[in-house]
């Protein structure tokens, strides 16, 4: 009787042990995915500089620069960048749309604030800011 009392003070002291590092993993989730709608997204103040150059750098420029760029498509300055939205490509490709390769590939999409973000920025003009 006192090895069962044991061995069930075992498996309940793993089930909490296991519950505990699961319930851990939701600390590093992303907020704009459990939040949706939030009113972090700042679409009023966009600027090449300081918000579009940064989402390319961190989502696109690793495919997109070089004498091996992707498709031949650059996206490492605000030239660069305007020729593919001119070339009417990119806001279809970032947003997933159908008919267009979904971007970045391999990678999750965009998020809908950086995605409001770029398009916020071509309504502006595009200005290199």
């Amino acid at each position: 009787m006192e090895r069962q009392t044991i061995k069930l003070k075992t498996i309940i002291v793993i089930f909490i042990s296991i519950a505990l590092i699961s319930l851990q993993s939701c600390y590093k989730d992303n907020e704009e995915e459990l939040y949706p709608g939030g009113d972090n997204c700042n679409t009023e103040n966009v600027s090449f500089s300081q918000t579009i150059m940064p989402i390319f750098t961190n989502n696109c420029v690793g495919c997109h620069s070089g004498a091996g760029a992707s498709a031949g498509i650059k996206l490492t300055n605000h030239t660069e960048i305007v020729a593919a939205i001119d070339g009417g490509r990119l806001v279809g490709a970032i947003s997933h749309q159908s008919g267009f390769s979904a971007m970045p590939q391999g990678a999750p999409k965009l998020s809908d604030c950086a995605i409001s973000q770029i398009e916020a920025w071509i309504v502006l003009g595009k200005n290199n800011n």
